[in-house]
């Protein structure tokens, strides 16, 4: 009887799965982590719970990033850290296009999905309560280094060429603090436009407030120093 030659792409990862890609990615541990169509309310659960599933993914990714990029920039490597920021915004935009498929449930549809929430709101998110975690050391660490180099948050713009990483990382910390404010404004009209602007979510916190958040900045000083180079500009004309 012939030998059976062994199959060289076999799986050699641990775990039960037919392949080293199931085993790796752990799929059928993440493939049951949403409801089954016996457990739907309305099958529009499937399309939500992937929406916020895969958020806290990114979410989880960007935050991470954010807080080795903090510590790169504790040990003044500005370039690895920015190579970093830019992964880190590019999740938040991710995160802020993935509202566009909530906007595909109908309103009324919406409702049933609503009931099974509990509680549930985009307040308590893992996700954005580590985003804002990470940001303020993060800023902290460029400001220290701007300090340390004795320039002034306008000079590092308006003396941007002689500081190049550092004007980039200040544009890196600028996108962040955009792409933060833009997902707050997507998840803002998301809200407004499946269950009303008039209403109180499902912690009691009135939709209203979520547009009171839009105004929100983590890096104030960031935008300012806009106004700032506009003023200066007039003065030289």
């Amino acid at each position: 009887m012939a030998k059976t030659e062994p199959d060289e792409f076999a799986p050699v990862l641990p775990g039960p799965a037919p392949s080293d890609y199931e085993r790796y990615l752990r799929t059928d541990e993440l493939l049951a982590l949403q409801k089954g169509p016996d457990e739907w309310a309305h099958r529009d659960e499937l399309l939500f719970q992937t929406v916020h599933q895969s958020s806290e993914l990114w979410l989880k990714h960007a935050w991470v990033e954010a807080e080795e990029a903090t510590r790169l920039v504790e040990a003044r490597d500005l370039g690895a850290a920015n190579r970093l920021l830019r992964r880190s915004t590019a999740c938040l935009k991710y995160v802020e296009g993935f509202l566009e498929h909530l906007e595909l449930m109908s309103p009324w549809e919406y409702q049933e999905v609503r009931r099974v929430l509990g509680h549930g709101s985009g307040f308590d998110s893992p996700g954005f309560r580590e985003i804002r975690r990470v940001s303020l050391p993060l800023y902290s660490a460029f400001d220290d280094v701007r300090k340390e180099r004795g320039l002034s948050l306008l000079d590092v713009y308006v003396r941007g060429r002689e500081h190049e990483e550092l004007y980039q990382l200040a544009e890196l910390l600028t996108e962040w603090d955009e792409r933060v404010g833009l997902w707050r404004y997507r998840h803002f009209k998301v809200v407004a436009r499946i269950i009303g602007e008039d209403v109180v979510g499902t912690q009691g916190t009135p939709v209203e407030l979520l547009a009171g958040l839009i105004k929100n900045k983590m890096f104030p000083e960031l935008w300012r120093v806009r106004t700032e180079l506009t003023e200066l500009a007039k003065k030289s004309d």
